[in-house]
This record gives C-alpha cells, structure tokens and sequence, in this order.
C-alpha cells in the first residue's frame, strides 16, 4: 500500500514538477539514496534513479509491444504511489485552501505526522 513519507515546500503552482524536485533536491537525495523511483512522463530526462514509461514520438507513432508491456508494468508501480497521493487528497482541508505557499507547506506537513499517527508510524 503507498504512504506518503514526505512533504516538500510548497512552489509557485507554475514550477514544472521536475523543476521542482530538482530544487528541493529531491532528485539527488534519491539517487544518492539509491532509490528507485518509477514516476510519469514528465519526468523524462530528470536523471538519476528516476524511471519513466516509454514515450511515443511524432516520427514514431506507435509503441513496440515490448515497449506497451514495459509501460504497462511500469503503471502498475506507479499506482502503489499514487495511493499516497490520493491519502491527501482525502484530507478535505486541502480542496479549498487559498492561502500563500508557506501557510501551504506547513498544513501539509502537519497533515503527513496526522497520517503517521494514526497509522501508529509516528517516531517524532
């Protein structure tokens, strides 16, 4: 089951996300980590440990079935950290908030050690 384990700073809703893990670092910290991460299209070329699904181009229309099925494992994956994602989601708070970034990123935050919590994974 995905869990979210972290909580970035809040950016101005036009930074591109591999923008924006590249600011926090989080790009970094994840490959010197070793980690594998398997995330969505727009993350090709982030580098690192990061992982992509294959990409049709306008001069190639269609995927090889290797490449389909390798797309198709790579989205089952993903769905294991999209489950986290929909976790905070479901606190309502966060449909209707309007207020400046760093008010943002510390309900969020607060938020995860809620989650945590609840969960009974909380160390802090």
């Amino acid at each position: 089951m995905g869990r979210l384990v972290w909580a970035s700073p809040a950016l101005p809703g036009a930074v591109h996300d591999v923008s924006a893990a590249r600011k926090v670092g989080l790009i970094d910290a994840l490959t010197s980590a070793g980690v594998k991460t398997f995330a969505d299209k727009g993350y090709q070329g982030a580098g690192g440990t990061i992982r992509t699904p294959f990409k049709r181009h306008r001069h190639r229309p269609w995927l090889s079935r290797g490449q389909r099925d390798v797309n198709r494992a790579h989205a089952r994956i993903r769905a294991i950290g999209e489950r986290a994602v929909a976790t905070l989601k479901g606190w309502k708070v966060l449909t209707r908030l309007r207020c400046c970034p760093h008010r943002a990123t510390a309900l969020v935050q607060a938020i995860l050690v809620l989650q945590l919590v609840e969960e009974g994974r909380y160390s802090g």
